[in-house]
Parts: structure tokens; sequence; C-alpha cells
């Protein structure tokens, strides 16, 4: 299976804000749309960051309540981890496991942002392909007798 598949199921909506939006209208957005990240845009439209509701976290434990008032440029991860559409759903557990993030931008050929894959997700269709695997294997072995 591979990230084009949980795209398929899940949407390809991706929720954003840009680089210079505050902490604060960050928090407002994750609570609105229950997510736990959101992808911070540049100028250009292109993928800047991720501030997730751990950076949010981290913000308000630094910096208290003035955290709110900043940038999520500030706190953001600016160093994002992508995917592409054609990564199977092992690597991409595996490199979220490695890397101890929940969520993974999936970026086209052209390094254009077509979605936005978490960690629930990639579960949820790991249990999918093993559950259908499974029951594909009993079917032969009952076809088999």
């Amino acid at each position: 299976m591979q990230v084009i598949d949980i795209l398929r199921h899940k949407g390809r909506d991706v929720v954003f804000l840009p680089a210079d939006a505050n902490v604060s209208d960050a928090t407002v957005l994750l609570a609105a749309k229950r997510i736990g990240a959101v992808v911070i845009k540049d100028e250009h439209g292109h993928v800047a960051g991720i501030l997730s509701e751990r950076d949010v976290v981290k913000a308000v434990a630094t910096e208290s309540v003035r955290a709110l008032a900043r940038p999520v440029s500030a706190f953001m991860t600016h160093a994002v981890a992508t995917c592409s559409e054609t990564d199977s759903v092992e690597a991409l557990m595996a490199m979220m496991t490695e890397g101890r993030f929940r969520h993974v931008p999936v970026l086209d050929s052209g390094g254009e942002l077509v979605g936005l894959v978490s960690i629930g997700d990639v579960v949820k269709a790991h249990i999918e392909e093993t559950t259908r695997e499974a029951s594909n294997l009993r079917e032969f072995i009952v076809a088999a007798r």
C-alpha cells in the first residue's frame, strides 16, 4: 500500500496558515478543525514548516501567554520531513516512528503540497491492509482443501 491510497480514502485537503499568522490564530484553527498540526506556507505557497500541538505546548511553556501573540514561524518545525504519493505505508510508518512526529506533508513530483498524512491515517491503512491479507490467506487455505 502506498501514500496515494491513503489520500484516495481521506482526501487531499490540507489546513494551512501563512508564516506570519500568530500562535493564537493557530490554536483557534487547530481546535476548530480538531487537528493536531497545521502546515505553514511561505509567501510563495511552499511548505515553510509545520506547527503541531507539541510546538504550541512548548511555546507556552517557554514564553507563557506571550507566545500566543508571536508568529508561528518562531515555534514551527522548519526542517519538515515530507513524503511522496508513491512512498509505501511501511516506509512512512518507519520514518514517523524514527523521527517521533505524527504528521507528514505529502508532495507531488514537482514539490507541490498535495496532502497531509497523520500517524492515525498510517496505522488505519496498515491495519486494513493486514486484515485484508489475512482474509485472503484464509480464503486461499479454504479453497486449497
